[in-house]
């Protein structure tokens, strides 16, 4: 009989003692990662209409990075291949054909297939509605950061509060869209000239929304502990400010990228963004707007690819609002373990 003190033998597929608890260490770290995207899905589940947008943004996504990294990868490896069909400069076929196996989207007057320049847009307006929205979040957010957490009468920090939030009224009492057509139009027309104009009519929304997040967070008893327990201003900020007003800034830059797309598609469509030809929707329309007499495919087409793009943009954002809330995300959770699970039998509903 083993002493009390000696461990007692070890069998065959037994596990030590520290190996168990790592390996039970390493289980407790990845579960609520298991947890949380169990929760995501269970949300997605539930909610039929954000699951589809995001699919869709996802294949969006795809699309515009496809088409514009594989010419790029290809052409390094010294075998240029793009995944676009036809050419979207060089006439491939008849003059207005319509819809069918050979052209998805029929051809444009010039006898261009118009499938393929609808998948050349993707990603220009893409990369123009995320990098806008992103411009627009960092510069306004900043702002309505200084604006409410330093919004202190008779300090420095109030005086550019306050300067910060009249700047910002004077931008807000135009409606963004007519603004930006008046600054491009005094600039003059040009890709870069457009991209400006929205990018400095867009970031005064992100100051009033970011600065009323913080007045809303900046009393909360967490921050008048840390404040208490002698942490910094930036300390707190980075800590607790802004990890705390991320969900409404991300549900906003979600739903903001679809806007951001209209109003540029609005300046190209009035021909002061991009020259006549490029491959661009807003552009695109503009041209074809003469033929829909002859053919309405490119127009019907080109005008579906900029609906399907916001409202799948529209939906991902009201459901990223249920996936980042905690307390909708449990309460779909729940309603989707409810409907996912049968009733037992013998019980009467």
């Amino acid at each position: 009989m083993a002493s009390s003190g000696t461990p007692p033998p070890r069998r065959r597929g037994d596990v030590p003692g520290d190996m168990a608890a790592a390996i039970e260490a390493a289980v407790r770290r990845r579960a609520p990662w298991r947890d949380q995207w169990t929760t995501i899905f269970a949300v997605l589940r539930a909610n039929p209409l954000t699951l589809i947008g995001s699919i869709i943004v996802a294949l969006i996504v795809l699309t515009g990075l496809l088409v514009y990294l594989v010419p790029l990868v290809t052409g390094l490896l010294g075998h240029p291949w793009t995944v676009i069909p036809y050419s979207i400069t060089i006439p491939s076929g008849a003059t207005y054909l319509p819809p069918s196996a050979t052209h998805l989207f029929g051809t444009d007057a010039a006898g261009r297939d118009v499938f393929s320049r609808v998948l050349a847009a993707v990603p220009v307006d893409l990369s123009i509605g995320l990098s806008i929205t992103l411009f627009a979040l960092a510069v306004g957010g900043a702002l309505g950061l200084v604006a409410g957490f330093w919004d202190t009468p008779g300090t420095l920090g109030g005086v550019t509060s306050a300067a910060i939030l009249r700047i910002t009224d004077i931008f807000l009492a135009f409606p963004s869209l007519v603004l930006a057509l008046a600054i491009a139009s005094v600039l003059g027309r040009g890709f870069t000239v457009a991209l400006f104009a929205i990018a400095a009519t867009w970031w005064p929304f992100y100051v009033r929304l970011v600065r009323g997040e913080v007045l809303a967070v900046k009393g909360a008893p967490y921050i008048v502990a840390a404040r208490a327990a002698g942490l910094s201003d930036r300390r707190i900020l980075s800590r607790h400010v802004i990890r705390n007003i991320l969900e409404p800034l991300v549900v906003y830059y979600t739903l903001d990228v679809g806007s951001v797309l209209i109003t540029f598609s609005t300046i190209t469509f009035l021909g002061i963004g991009l020259p006549p030809g490029t491959a661009e929707w807003g552009s695109m329309i503009s041209a074809y707007r003469f033929d829909l007499a002859f053919d309405a495919w490119p127009t019907l087409f080109t005008g579906l690819a900029v609906f399907i793009t916001v409202l799948a943009f529209s939906l991902l954002g009201d459901g990223m609002r249920d996936i980042l809330d905690p307390r909708s995300r449990r309460a779909l959770a729940v309603t989707s373990a409810s409907v996912a699970e049968p009733p037992p039998r013998g019980t009467t509903v």
